[in-house]
């Protein structure tokens, strides 16, 4: 009993590094030295920074705003070269790299990222304090604290923006996926020496045309909506002519709709809301409904985050992309084939529901094929087929089916039992044949992956007309499968065919498998925003992509 009380005595006092409940106690520097002399000033600093330091060390990383350090080690390593002196001020003055390191935290939100993981909060309070307070300028602890965050930040940003804020994953393209201690330090002593921050760090960010076009999308979008503030709007609603009210003042709000000298009646205000979804990517129905709503009801900040989270999916991407490469944006529900960094083709496609997702990948085709079988995937058969055929075996039929089984022969299949069949016992692959009625319609294109996935044409072409095309059960349908299949046999070089060939065998019903000697590239990746002319355009987190990387970059 004694022990607990001298022990409960020693940690209310303050004595124990470890308080009670076992938890480390926070180690603080000093939160002020005011010098008497300025040419003190750097001395103490110098001090100051080696107690920061070391105050870092003890608490796990946790610097004094409790942001963790990004790299420890790192910034040890890079005071040390020079005693822990100042670097970024001299003699009360903040050198003028200081304030382009500021801005560029500032700004941050321009590239996608959070100015907040960039000590801002603290950095800016304490410039402020400088030019209001002149004693500040002699304050030896604030200016060490600004001069450790300042280099934390530039490490991290750094890092941030040459392979992104999101953790690395498994399709990620760029061979490295972090800068050793040593690159750290050489960049940010780089950057110091030629007194410039912003170049540096502009250095590090990808040159790829579909990365620059969303930054000046999102330099536009900022630009446009910087003075504009705006009214959230119920989701649910009783009374309908007061929301409309509601719905008129949002749009005048943010300059979709002006109402000076006009009737505030239902033709004024389906003008503005159609205005509202032509800008963001809504089928402009000019109708109020949940999803226009909640689009309504998003902040500048939050839009710009979304178009953010897309930078840090191109900054997964290689330096260099392929001189040829197919990339299918999922969300976007479109198809382009890239020849030399020029768009040669650009397709409407339909991918999988969010219950069926198609999944992000990257491979390279192998060859198409013409009036191909399409083997139904047991994950079809068992959730929507057998039940149908346990009723009526004559839906076979109906969806031009036929029964192989483990031999690969067709069977009869009033000929087999089928209420006896279920998942666990189902001896028989179904086959849908080919021509016009198969699912796949008159072409499938192959390439390696363990999803079993892959791209081809449809027996509903109508469907591409739909704005939302997340209505397969994973592949991918193509609404110009044949221009794709003549780009890919358009070189002497990519197959042994001629697109004449082609043609022919189509025009014949011909089935045929078409073996590509070059590989190209294909890539399915998930970009919610783009860049188009100097604007943004937005389209549905069909899968909740976002939202996953958005706690990972914790935006």
């Amino acid at each position: 009993m004694k022990y607990k009380i001298i022990l409960s005595l020693l940690c209310g006092s303050g004595v124990l590094l470890l308080a009670c409940g076992h938890q480390k106690k926070r180690v603080v520097p000093q939160k002020k030295q005011i010098v008497a002399n300025i040419r003190q000033l750097d001395e103490v600093i110098r001090e100051s920074i080696t107690e920061r330091l070391n105050a870092i060390q003890d608490n796990d990383g946790l610097m004094e705003d409790s942001l963790p350090a990004f790299r420890t080690a790192a910034i040890q390593d890079f005071y040390k070269e020079k005693d822990n002196a100042g670097r970024w001020s001299h003699d009360g003055v903040a050198n003028p790299i200081a304030a382009t390191m500021l801005a560029a935290i500032r700004q941050a939100d321009e590239v996608g990222l959070l100015p907040a993981h960039y000590h801002e909060p603290a950095l800016n309070a304490a410039f402020e304090q400088f030019s209001k307070d002149p004693a500040a300028k002699k304050d030896a602890a604030l200016w060490a604290k600004v001069d450790v965050m300042l280099s934390d930040a530039f490490m991290r940003m750094a890092s941030d923006l040459r392979f992104g804020a999101a953790p690395r994953d498994s399709v990620t393209l760029k061979a490295d996926s972090l800068f050793t201690d040593a690159e750290l330090t050489a960049k940010l002593k780089q950057a110091l020496e030629q007194n410039d921050v912003a170049e540096l760090l502009h250095g590090l960010e990808p040159t790829h045309a579909g990365y620059l076009a969303l930054k000046e999308g999102i330099h536009t979008f900022k630009e446009k909506y910087a003075s504009y503030h705006w009214d959230t709007l119920p989701l649910n609603y009783t009374d309908t002519a007061a929301f409309r009210l509601q719905v008129i003042n949002r749009l005048v709000q943010s300059g979709h709709l002006d109402t000076a000298g006009k009737v505030l009646d239902s033709t004024l205000l389906k003008t503005g809301v159609k205005a509202f979804q032509k800008e963001f990517n809504i089928y402009p129905d000019g109708v109020a409904g949940k999803r226009t709503v909640m689009a309504m009801n998003k902040s500048v900040h939050d839009w710009v985050m979304q178009a953010g989270v897309n930078l840090d999916r191109w900054r997964k991407l290689p330096d260099t992309m392929p001189n040829q490469y197919i990339m299918v944006n999922l969300p976007g529900y479109t198809l382009r084939v890239v020849d030399s960094g020029e768009v040669r083709l650009e397709s409407r496609v339909i991918v999988g529901t969010p219950r069926t997702r198609t999944p992000i990948l990257n491979s390279y085709m192998t060859n198409f094929m013409l009036y191909p079988y399409w083997r139904v995937p047991y994950s079809i058969v068992f959730k929507e087929m057998l039940p149908a055929i346990k009723k009526n075996v004559g839906y076979l039929a109906s969806k031009n089916l036929e029964v192989i089984d483990a031999a690969g022969n067709a069977v009869d299949p009033s000929t087999i039992d089928w209420s006896k069949l279920s998942k666990g016992h189902f001896p028989y692959v179904l086959r849908q044949m080919d021509g016009l009625d198969n699912s796949l319609g008159i072409m499938k294109f192959n390439f390696r992956n363990k999803y079993s996935v892959y791209l081809h044409d449809t027996n509903n072409r109508g469907l591409f007309k739909n704005a939302m095309r997340a209505m397969s059960h994973g592949c991918v349908r193509v609404q110009q499968w044949d221009s794709l299949a003549e780009y890919l046999i358009s070189s002497p070089d990519t197959a042994n065919h001629r697109i004449d060939s082609v043609r022919a065998w189509i025009a014949r019903e011909e089935k045929r498998q078409v073996d590509l000697s070059r590989r190209v590239p294909i890539y399915f990746r998930y970009f919610t925003a783009e860049g188009k002319e100097g604007t943004l355009v937005f389209y549905d987190d069909i899968y909740g992509e976002d939202k996953v990387v958005r706690r990972q970059m914790g935006l």
